[in-house]
Order: structure tokens, then C-alpha cells, then sequence
């Protein structure tokens, strides 16, 4: 447990003057945390089987590409449109299709690898745009999107830690439960609707706001659960040690990457 504090205080010191800074600091930095996670992403893969060291070059380079392209226009004065550049979508599926058929050997390279790769980057690439994008159109936004995945998470734990009987996927997460679930959604809820209706918009309807967080935080607990499946698969305890008390990147990001995909729906609403 200490090992976990320290190393959330020094996430803290680190990633919170990125997020006060923004701008062009921010997307770099964002951009590097993409790139450890992609590495996770692609280490977990090579624990069945090894992927060639071209497609492991060729996966950093789209995945770049699907960033910047997307968040090219993020800093100009006017509020970012929420697009995408389907030149580097189309780049992304040729690029990982048309070398199945160079290689054309399955123990090397195959068809079921290059769809891997095409939905693992597609996916990272498409949430880290949006974080982007969400921090420079408005930075309460993100704040608040943050504190709906921070308190879920903390709440959920510790409310499954006092109170917590009833498994919800013991074969997925065997620790989580149907209490540490409601009680994180309870006090995320009540925070982020909270500082949502005081900081960003008071005549925004309480009660959509109340159903959209409420949605938010469940999707975020679903987006954990996810990423559990693909390590228990794997069978991998954390994508990685590179966070000590924490696992990986993609542990830490699991829960705000299903938030962040999920408030694409609602940006209408609220």
C-alpha cells in the first residue's frame, strides 16, 4: 500500500503541470504515455507470439500518425471539431493487412495479428486524440471526466474493501465486487455532478447530468473489467511493472479511456 501512495504522489508531480500547462507540452506528453502503453500492448503479444520487429516499427509510426493527424488543428483558436482523417484509418488496415501477404506464414505473421493491431491501435489512438482534444476545448471537461474515472475507482476499492460480499466477475477480476461497484458510482457520481454543475455549465439539467455520469462511471468500471479479460487471457497479473504498486500504463488508463470514448455521445447533452 505504500508503495502505491508514492507512486500516485509522483504520477501527481508529473502529470498535473502537464495538464495546468496544456498546449503543445500536453499533447507531447500525452503522446510519450501513448507510446509506453502501445509497448505494453505489444509486449502482452509477444507473450503468445513474436511478432517481427518491422510490424513492431510499423505499429509506433501509425499510431503516431493517428494522433497527430487527428489533433493537428487543436491549438488554434477556435474550439476543435471532434473529425477524423480517414486517410490514416485507411493507411492503418493497409498497412497491417497488405504484409500478411508478404510474410505468408502464420507463424510469423497473420491475418488474426493484423486485426489485433488494426483494434489495438485504432482503439488507443482514437481515446488519446479525444483526451487531447477534451483538454484543449475546455479544461474543466477533462477535470471533470477525470474525477468521474478517480473517484470510481478509489470509491469501488474501498468501498469493496469494508463492505464488499458479492463477487461481480471472480473470473475476470476475482477482487471486485457488486458493492465496491455502487459505492464507487455513488461518490463518483456525486463529485463530478457536483463540480460539473458548479464549475462548467449550473443550467445544465441536474437530472440528464446525474444519468450521463452515472452511465460514465459504470462504462469506466466496464473498460477495467475489459482490459482484465485481455491480461487474464494473456495470463498476465499487470501489463506491465513500469508504475510500482500500479502494473502498467494501460492499467492506469483502462477506466478513463471507456470514459472518454463514451462522453464522445453526450457532448450534445451536456
Amino acid at each position: 500500500m505504500k508503495k502505491r501512495i508514492l507512486s500516485s504522489i509522483i504520477m501527481a508531480i508529473i502529470l498535473v503541470p502537464l495538464f495546468l500547462k496544456g498546449g503543445i507540452v500536453f499533447t507531447l506528453g500525452v503522446y510519450f504515455i501513448s507510446l509506453l502503453a502501445l509497448k505494453e500492448f505489444l509486449d502482452m503479444k509477444n507473450t503468445k507470439k513474436e511478432l517481427p520487429e518491422f510490424i513492431n516499427f510499423i505499429s509506433y509510426m501509425m499510431l503516431t500518425l493517428l494522433i497527430f493527424f487527428n489533433v493537428s488543428g487543436e491549438h488554434s483558436k477556435e474550439i476543435p471539431a471532434l473529425t477524423m482523417d480517414f486517410r490514416v484509418v485507411a493507411g492503418l488496415f493497409l498497412t497491417f493487412l497488405i504484409p500478411t501477404v508478404l510474410y505468408h506464414d502464420r507463424s510469423k505473421y497473420s491475418i488474426n495479428d493484423a486485426f489485433y493491431l488494426i483494434g489495438g491501435i485504432f482503439f488507443l489512438g482514437t481515446s488519446v486524440s479525444l483526451f487531447i482534444l477534451f483538454r484543449e476545448r475546455e479544461f474543466a471537461l477533462l477535470i471533470y471526466l477525470l474525477l468521474i474515472t478517480i473517484f470510481t475507482d478509489t470509491y469501488a476499492f474501498l468501498t469493496g474493501l469494508l463492505i464488499g460480499k458479492h463477487k461481480l466477475l471472480e473470473e475476470i477480476s476475482p477482487k471486485k465486487t457488486w458493492e465496491g461497484t455502487l459505492g464507487g458510482t455513488i461518490f463518483a457520481v456525486f463529485v463530478a455532478v457536483s463540480f460539473y454543475h458548479t464549475v462548467i455549465n449550473p443550467e445544465t439539467s441536474i437530472w440528464s447530468l446525474t444519468l450521463v455520469t452515472t452511465f460514465l462511471s459504470f462504462l469506466g468500471q466496464l473498460g477495467d473489467l475489459f482490459f482484465s479479460a485481455i491480461k487474464r487471457y494473456y495470463g498476465k497479473k499487470d501489463f506491465s511493472n513500469i508504475i510500482p504498486g500500479h502494473g502498467g500504463i494501460l492499467d492506469r488508463l483502462d477506466s478513463i479511456i471507456f470514459v472518454v470514448l463514451g462522453y464522445v455521445f453526450f457532448i450534445s447533452i451536456l
